[in-house]
């Protein structure tokens, strides 16, 4: 599994020591994602956008016809057609897809949750994950599934919703 990971972030990024450490945590995040849904058996690529809320905003309508900033956003290669530039095959296990998170709305949604910052991440990315996995939360039951299998994969990295 490769995990790109992108601070396109002007002010307020990590310098080199942290940046070291918080690719380690979305990289074991990523591989316990893929071990606790059965995908382990792909070599997936991932890349992994850190942004703000003025940048997502703009992603968001574009996307989602929302004209607003979210937390976070996932890109999956599967919703491309073969028509596309740049396809490539997801089952083939190259590129499975981006998640977006605006940093500045996790850090605000961490101090109104009460925990760390790295679990908020933590959170909003494997939530990504879960959908380009195909995971999806419109309807009750699979919100509930989805949530579930996220605490799941959170508590295994020592994540827990009570981490503060």
């Amino acid at each position: 599994m490769e995990l790109y990971l992108v601070d396109e972030r002007e002010t307020g990024g990590w310098d080199p020591a942290l940046a070291e450490e918080w690719q380690m945590l979305f990289e074991r995040l990523a591989y316990t994602c893929l071990e606790e849904t059965g995908h382990l058996t792909v070599e997936p690529e991932i890349s992994l956008v850190l942004t703000n809320d003025e940048k997502i905003r703009r992603l968001n309508p574009e996307y989602r016809n929302i004209d607003a900033s979210t937390d976070v956003l996932s890109f999956s290669q599967a919703d491309q057609t073969a028509e596309e530039p740049g396809y490539e095959d997801p089952l083939a296990g190259i590129v499975l897809g981006d998640v977006v998170i605006s940093v500045e709305t996790a850090e605000r949604q961490a101090v109104e949750y009460g925990h760390s910052l790295e679990r908020e991440l933590g959170h909003l990315f494997v939530h990504g994950l879960l959908h380009l996995l195909g995971y999806d939360h419109q309807a009750l039951a699979d919100s509930e599934q989805m949530q579930a299998t996220a605490e799941t994969i959170l508590g295994k990295c020592g994540l827990r919703r009570t981490d503060g």
